[in-house]
């Protein structure tokens, strides 16, 4: 079965063969018809009033004085997509937040109004975007680096070594004893100041399965055991830029032990409270909203998923 969770979807060709042509991207940076996503502070612009990503052209970048480097998303038919961090270019924040058809929308909120597609689009558009920002220099040399393939890579101006983009793999896992499953709260997290609780998350390691991941931080965070992991969707979350691998797993022990530097509490549910809570009719308990791969993972548990 396909699962298509907020941030998933995205419709874009990442154009593998093309970013191979340094000078097809510098090409397309200035056509006519290649499209252009501005993002200031991560936060993505939209169309005001109709809800739509806010597209600008490459006559806008002109005109805005936009001189900060596009970064090559993909094509969608044969038009060229670019995403484009404006965050210090003045003129082009001023005229694009002060109610000129556009406003700029937290990469969260955002996805209450857009498509799924759309949001697929801006899962790559922030992860990149991000990321270019935080390796302008080389992580072996310490010297100053540039784009390129259009982005895809970022190449040292003085040992030449290359740094691609990471995605970091988190497992997420709800584990069910029967009719209970196992919830909790991260002290990490804001949940610890309501009532809500989700599913169990934590980083893959480093020479790790996701079944050993699973197993890992179930043990850490609840003192569980696990037996039988299953697979059930995937999901992109760029916060920064993490891939969500959703799970269900077969409680062998039963008996809590959490770990409360981590966890502000770990806790079993019937799956009568859990549908209850998904109904919005349980005072004592709420879930994640859809937008989060947990909600669906939930709800997969209390339909026998």
């Amino acid at each position: 079965m396909n699962f298509t969770h907020v941030y998933s979807g995205n419709p874009v060709d990442r154009g593998e063969k093309e970013r191979r042509d340094d000078q097809w991207i510098a090409d397309k940076a200035k056509d006519a018809t290649s499209k252009f996503l501005p993002l200031r502070d991560l936060n993505v612009l939209v169309t005001d009033g109709e809800d739509r990503l806010g597209w600008i052209g490459a006559a806008d970048l002109n005109r805005l004085d936009i001189n900060s480097s596009p970064v090559f998303l993909g094509l969608l038919g044969e038009t060229a997509h670019f995403t484009v961090d404006i965050s210090a270019q003045n003129k082009a924040v001023a005229e694009l937040s002060n109610g000129n058809g556009y406003r700029f929308v937290d990469a969260r909120s955002v996805t209450e109004i857009l498509s799924g597609p759309d949001s697929g689009i801006v899962a790559q558009a922030r992860a990149q975007i991000n990321w270019h920002n935080r390796n302008g220099f080389c992580a072996i040399c310490g010297g100053e680096s540039y784009m390129i393939r259009g982005g895809q890579v970022r190449k040292c101006s003085k040992c030449e070594s290359e740094n691609y983009p990471r995605t970091d793999p988190v497992i997420i896992v709800v584990v069910s004893d029967g009719d209970r499953c196992l919830l909790g709260q991260s002290r990490r997290g804001r949940l610890n100041r309501t009532n809500t609780y989700s599913a169990l998350a934590g980083f893959v390691d480093q020479g790790e399965s996701i079944e050993e991941a699973v197993a890992r931080e179930v043990m850490e965070e609840a003192g569980i055991q696990v037996g039988q992991v299953r697979y059930h969707s995937s999901q992109p979350w760029p916060f920064p830029s993490s891939l969500m691998i959703g799970c269900h797993a077969d409680a062998a022990t039963t008996e809590i032990n959490f770990d409360d530097e981590e966890m502000n509490d770990v806790r079993w549910f019937s799956r009568d409270e859990v549908a209850a809570a998904l109904q919005g009719k349980n005072d004592s308990l709420n879930v994640p909203q859809p937008i989060a791969i947990a909600h669906h993972l939930i709800t997969a548990w209390v339909n026998g998923g």
